[in-house]
């Protein structure tokens, strides 16, 4: 607090070990000792944050008044930031004081200052006084650029201090010289003597620099002839070599191995210039590793080396029934694939010369395909029975997470450690030019300033440019056309577009209950009884104790979650007949609970009774499809529409064409009462989960129309499709998906789109017997159904014609 209201005052002080502080200086300075942080804290609290910085005489912890100097300069705090054991401050120096006395306040030093003003000449316009100003200027400048500052910055801080006595303090500051010096720099109070002090200090700078310069040519030179002696070394070396006297029998082995090979035109001149070069160069040198490794590289790669396909359509399509249950497309898509191969071959050999195309062409281009589908379907595992089925090699990369462009193209050869991409990599160990090669979570890519590892994919995943894909560690062409490249992803929407388009998408749906009920019988069970250690008959799961655990204790698309709940199970019988307690056990619906608990899983079941405003639509997810309930409220009010259910913007969207459709219908949909006095509620449950899409029109409208006309929903019918303000009724995705949900909640009875009836295809016979389909157009027909006004006319299931799907 102050003492005197021009010179004097009372301040807490901030001990300095091997530091001083100069008026017009910042600079950041470190605390963590008790008294200081208490000085600092004491500080602050008053309102100008003014704090005494004054150095210590000696290094010591306990800083007591007696260690500290009298000179001292008195500082604003700035910044604080607060860590671990102390703070970081940033102090403004305001100018320099000195102590009249030091007192103990609450732990820690404060001190009465009083400003010792600078001393300036008697003639501040004395010619050697200016002299001696403008010295120190142009030395500190010339410093400053050698100590590797850029010069329009230092003559920027420079220029900004006019005053001789704060420009000595600046460059004082900022030079590296010892605590001691500073400090006697820092009594110093007249200016012209600061200023000749600074100047020889910087002169010694200014030597010092020229003296490392010096050093560092002579150090340059003796690396020179260091080289030079290298060089006679290498003479040495081809004399020796000469004389019969050399260690070229490694390069005789690799250039051995590299001429067996049938390399193209122009990586065979890279392969003879860098065996060249590593004859010219020492053998224990890096160049010398370097080029090795790549050459070994080369010699490994399989640049003619074919695995010959086995075209045996029957033997094929067996071993895939083997390994996978279902997936129809994809198969049919291999044995389309071998199929072609197998012409190509014949006629090859036949060499009728009605060949149409390439000659080059017989051997068949690789194909590229994408598999698309949720998670434990199958995509990877029936890559590896694809590469079985045809007997090819079969690598798999995982590009999940991959960030890096080089993870694809490799490194420049320049680099340290530098490595051929994961393709390459991939080539050398598939040991053929023809490999089953899976790219295994290509969505899961990521971006970073080190390139984008997707754009890197076009050139490969391109059947136009892959015959010439150029990695950069290799730097030369390798042919990568005759690879069947298979690719997985989870979401088509996280895949760039310009890489989507190279691909063949071949979609995974969600596998049904009855699908997964034979997955689980053929694969699953009998595998996780091996696992659990159980021989066969000691664990008997009939259909119904396995259908109970897809439907009660998995929510999934594919099977992952089914193998661990029957490995569970596997497990606790297990553990029953080691400890002697059963010796097999027959498991039953009813004693799934007793092994595995409660369900986890509650899917929707339909209604019991009909009932006014609640409808019963359809919706699709990854994990399979269900049932859901719109229901309607109609209050008076002033025509205001309410959505409840975290419902997206198209299903709002849908709620609002319900709305405006069955105010333009009103009469003839049988509402009497005036809608635009009614305020209606629209709800779909549950409410925690969020909802979208175009689907939930026709369900939404049957919901309306019901609550405003008074008239119930038939319980025993869902239905699906997405409407519009004239009332047509447009097709919709996932219907496989959404039926099976509907059937499996209990209803037969469904309303869809007429465009969708040929989608029921994809359900098997007995699944499309049990079904009674309503297709509809216009969504008055689908009304008039729901509520009960007419009986409509079911289609007839046993006609569809199946699908083309072209390969």
């Amino acid at each position: 607090m102050p003492e005197n209201s021009t010179t004097r005052m009372r301040v807490p002080v901030l001990p300095l070990r091997e530091t001083v502080m100069f008026p017009g200086v910042t600079a950041p300075i470190g605390a963590g000792r008790p008294g200081t942080l208490r000085a600092i804290e004491a500080a602050l609290r008053e309102e100008e944050h003014l704090i005494f910085a004054v150095a210590q005489r000696q290094n010591v912890d306990d800083a007591q008044p007696e260690v500290l100097y009298t000179t001292g300069t008195l500082a604003r705090i700035g910044q604080v930031q607060r860590g671990i054991g102390g703070v970081q401050l940033l102090l403004q120096g305001e100018y320099r004081a000195t102590v009249l006395q030091f007192s103990q306040a609450d732990g820690y030093i404060e001190a009465v200052i009083q400003e010792a003003p600078d001393l300036p000449p008697l003639d501040p316009e004395d010619a050697a006084f200016v002299a001696l100003h403008k010295e120190v200027r142009e030395r500190a400048a010339e410093l400053g650029v050698k100590t590797g500052l850029p010069q329009d910055v230092v003559e920027q801080v420079l220029e900004g201090v006019e005053d001789p006595g704060r420009f000595a303090d600046l460059v004082a500051g900022y030079m590296d010289i010892s605590a001691a010096e500073r400090q006697a720099l820092l009594e110093t109070r007249g200016v012209a003597e600061r200023l000749r002090r600074v100047l020889i200090h910087v002169q010694r700078q200014l030597e010092l620099a020229d003296a490392q310069e010096e050093i560092k040519s002579k150090v340059q030179e003796e690396i020179g002839e260091r080289q030079r002696e290298m060089f006679l070394r290498e003479q040495m070396k081809a004399i020796q070599k000469e004389l019969g006297d050399d260690d070229s029998q490694e390069v005789d082995e690799l250039r051995e191995r590299i001429a067996k090979l049938e390399l193209p035109e122009e990586a065979r001149k890279e392969v003879d210039r860098e065996l060249r070069r590593l004859e010219r160069t020492a053998k224990d040198s890096m160049e010398a590793q370097v080029i090795r490794t790549f050459l070994e590289t080369v010699a490994e790669l399989p640049w003619n080396v074919r695995s010959q396909d086995h075209l045996d359509l029957d033997g094929a399509a067996r071993i895939l029934d083997e390994d996978h249950f279902g997936l129809q497309d994809v198969k049919d898509r291999v044995l389309e694939f071998l199929a072609v191969r197998s012409l190509l071959d014949q006629r090859d050999k036949r060499d009728t010369g009605e060949f149409i195309g390439n000659v080059d062409d017989r051997r068949g281009k690789g194909s590229i395909l994408l598999f698309i589908g949720p998670p434990g379907v199958g995509k990877t595992s029936i890559a590896k029975s694809i590469a079985r089925a045809i007997d090819r090699s079969y690598v798999r990369i995982s590009l999940g997470g991959a960030r890096d462009e080089a993870d694809i193209r490799g490194h420049r050869r320049t680099y340290v450690g530098a490595m051929p991409g994961r393709i390459i990599e991939g080539m050398k160990r598939a040991g053929a030019k023809n490999p089953v090669f899976l790219l295994d979570e290509v969505d899961k890519l990521g971006v970073s300033f080190q390139g984008d590892p997707a754009a890197a994919l076009l050139e490969v995943l391109d059947p136009a440019q892959n015959d010439s894909f150029t990695d950069h560690y290799l730097g030369v062409p390798f042919d990568l056309s005759e690879v069947l490249f298979i690719a997985t992803a989870n979401y088509r929407q996280n895949i760039p577009g310009p890489l989507l388009d190279r691909m063949e998408e071949v979609e995974f749906s969600g596998y049904t209950e009855r699908e997964k009920l034979a997955i689980a019988k053929r694969f699953l069970v009998p595998r996780q009884l091996t696992e659990a250690g159980l021989k066969k008959g000691e664990l008997l799961l009939d259909d119904d104790a396995v259908r109970e655990v897809i439907t009660g204790y998995t929510r999934e698309a594919g099977v992952r979650q089914l193998e661990r709940e029957i490995g569970k199970m596997a497990r606790k019988v297990a553990r029953k007949i080691a400890s002697g307690e059963v010796e097999a056990m027959e498991l039953t619906k009813e004693g799934v609970d007793d092994l595995l608990g409660q369900p986890k899983v509650h899917p929707e079941q339909a209604s019991k009774e009909d009932e006014v405003g609640v409808a019963t639509g359809m919706f699709y997810t990854p994990v399979g499809g269900d049932i859901m309930f719109v229901e309607v409220s109609v209050m008076k009010g002033r025509d205001q529409l309410l959505l409840t259910g975290q419902l997206g913007d198209v299903m709002k969207e849908s709620a609002q064409a319900a709305l405006t459709y069955a105010k333009s219908h009103a009469e003839e949909l049988g509402i009497k009462e005036d809608i635009t006095a009614k305020d209606v509620h629209i709800h779909v449950p549950a409410g925690a989960i969020p909802k979208d899409g175009p689907s939930a029109g026709v369900t939404m409208a049957a919901a309306l129309v019901s609550a405003l006309a008074n008239t119930p929903v038939r319980h025993d019918i869902a239905m699906t499709g997405e409407i519009t303000l004239s009332g047509r009724v447009l097709p919709i995705g996932g219907l496989k998906e959404k039926v099976l949900g509907a059937c499996r909640a209990g209803i037969t009875n469904i309303i869809l789109p007429k465009d969708n009836l040929a989608d029921l295809q994809e359900l098997n016979e007995e699944e499309r017997r049990n079904l009674t389909v309503y297709p509809v157009e216009r969504l008055s027909e689908a009304l008039d159904i729901a509520l009960g006004r007419s009986e409509g006319t079911p289609a007839k299931l046993e006609k569809l014609e199946p699908e083309f799907v072209p390969g």
